[in-house]
């Protein structure tokens, strides 16, 4: 099973198993990371789900999609690793991920 680092709003880090299948936003909601609110339930309708990605994965991930880049346009933490956690699933490749949770605007 893929593990994933995940760095909380504190700068804790822990690493966690992450299902293959799963979008990283119900990995890190199964986990405990209550601080990620994604309040619209991964359906990309938020921005509450914005998580920083470790830039080594960056390639490894499926491209952005025009809903998700607008989201995150009202993002005042986006950068160039910014992802909707909801919108990355999670695969054998993505095994030692890092994801940092953004801060909350």
């Amino acid at each position: 099973m893929p593990m994933l680092t995940v760095v909380d709003r504190a700068g804790e880090e822990r690493t966690v198993d992450a299902e293959v299948g799963l979008s990283v936003m119900e990995v890190l909601k199964i986990n405990g990371f209550d601080e990620l609110l994604a309040l619209c339930g991964g359906c990309c309708s938020c921005a509450t789900c914005h998580v920083h990605v470790d830039p080594a994965y960056l390639d490894r991930l499926p491209a952005m999609n025009a809903d998700e880049d607008d989201l995150l346009d009202v993002a005042d933490d986006r950068d160039a690793t910014s992802r909707l956690s909801c919108q990355v699933r999670v695969t054998a490749g993505l095994d030692g991920m890092r994801v940092t949770i953004a801060a909350e605007d």
